[in-house]
């Protein structure tokens, strides 16, 4: 990890919380998978219509946008340790009900109950580490702990597919949800925020050099307080177009190869592994970049968003390429590139945050931006399943998503340029 002006006991305890802010992000995104992972299965069984399906994929993205605010003001008042380990005895509640479902209706509450649930863990990682690393060495480790967004989508569909093949879908949403409960207990026994965790005060100052004041206001004050900056709003909108790319291929992506490239179920498995993987190296490499470009000199907020602009430009080609391709050979490389670039876009842009807000106000100013990304996550899997209806292909739903990506490109270029500054 960088940042080494602090005491061996500190480092050891950054990297601790970070490893299991990385162990809680893949159970996080695992149990997300899981739906799109049984989608064809889940179909037959409920007997749901593609636009159905569509609805269901998008349930959880609702919930979980319209519970950022509540979730970014809940952490930074009361601390990251409380929120995450409620929300995550919360969502793998949720998981393991939804292996007993028997309707849409009672699904749909499942995945609603999963999105609460969920709602802190990226919200409150990033305060986690606004808390423990300096401002100019938070990219790496939030692109650390946000790698596990990819990480886990590239393990999910051959690990769920293995347990879905041999269990059943209902028993690999079971399972998945236990997993949660193990993370839970960890997290409340093994973490404690730095005040908490007795290190020297030298270390805290350190830690906290280069932060600009703490904002006075808190709660909804806050909200309202960070919505008055142009920057907040290009967050916002910009990261909308990075979510709705990723949860396209997250939720999508095995529906696409085994309808439309004609892949055997479990050959849908193993592919669909491959372009997110390279999602989840994507994600690893923006923090590094971030990394290069704030040691090389670059302003700490460029160095964020330079990486995300152009991300989404490569993203966007890589998607169009990847919809055009006359083979699923090409069409699997094309993706997989277009994902490592959306990813490395989606790991700048949880740092950019992190450095242009004061530290207490981290998680508001990430849920601002997360609901612009959960609009983009709850739009494109309903909007991808309707556009497929309409169209008979992908073809058409994935130009769209270059599209979009390109758009939100010009809105990170154009607005999300400076730091948010309080009153002193």
């Amino acid at each position: 990890m960088p940042d080494r002006d602090v005491s061996p006991a500190t480092r050891r305890q950054r990297n601790r919380a970070v490893a299991l802010l990385v162990i809680a992000g893949c159970v996080n995104y695992l149990d997300r998978s899981a739906l799109a992972v049984g989608t064809p299965e889940i179909r037959a069984d409920l007997h749901l219509s593609f636009e159905q399906m569509g609805l269901l994929l998008s349930a959880f993205a609702w919930a979980y946008g319209l519970a950022q605010i509540p979730a970014g003001a809940a952490i930074d008042r009361y601390g990251p340790r409380r929120a995450l380990g409620v929300g995550l005895v919360l969502w793998s509640a949720a998981q393991i009900s939804a292996g007993f479902v028997g309707s849409l209706t009672q699904f749909m509450t499942a995945r609603v109950a999963l999105g609460l649930g969920e709602s802190p863990m990226y919200l409150g990682g990033t305060r986690v580490c606004a808390d423990w690393f300096a401002l100019r060495a938070r990219a790496l480790p939030i692109a650390i702990f946000n790698s596990s967004s990819a990480l886990a989508p590239a393990l999910a569909p051959p690990v769920l597919t293995v347990l879905m093949l041999a269990f059943g879908w209902r028993a690999m949403f079971v399972l998945a949800g236990l997993a949660g409960l193990g993370v839970a207990l960890a997290w409340v026994r093994l973490y404690r925020p730095p005040h908490e965790a007795g290190i020297p005060r030298q270390d805290i100052e350190t830690i906290h050099s280069e932060d600009t004041l703490h904002v006075v206001h808190l709660g909804l004050a806050q909200v309202a307080w960070l919505l008055q900056f142009r920057t907040a709003w290009g967050m916002f909108f910009g990261f909308f177009g990075v979510v709705y790319l990723s949860w396209m291929y997250a939720t999508w992506l095995p529906g696409y190869l085994e309808t439309q490239l004609h892949l055997s179920v479990a050959s849908t498995g193993f592919w669909s592994a491959v372009p997110l993987a390279a999602g989840f190296v994507g994600a690893m490499a923006g923090g590094f970049i971030t990394d290069f470009l704030g040691r090389s000199g670059m302003e700490a907020v460029l160095a964020c968003r330079l990486p995300v602009i152009l991300g989404l430009l490569v993203a966007a080609g890589c998607t169009a390429a990847g919809a055009l391709a006359g083979s699923a050979g090409a069409a699997i490389a094309w993706l997989a590139v277009g994902l490592f670039a959306a990813n490395a876009a989606s790991s700048c842009g949880w740092a950019l945050a992190a450095v242009v807000a004061p530290s207490n106000a981290v998680a508001s100013l990430e849920a601002v931006q997360n609901i612009g990304g959960s609009l983009g996550g709850t739009l494109a899997p309903f909007l991808t399943g309707v556009v497929v209806r309409l169209t008979g292909s992908f073809t058409p739903a994935f130009l769209l998503a270059g599209a979009i990506a390109l758009t939100c490109a010009a809105v990170y270029a154009l607005m999300a340029r400076r730091r948010i500054i309080a009153p002193a």
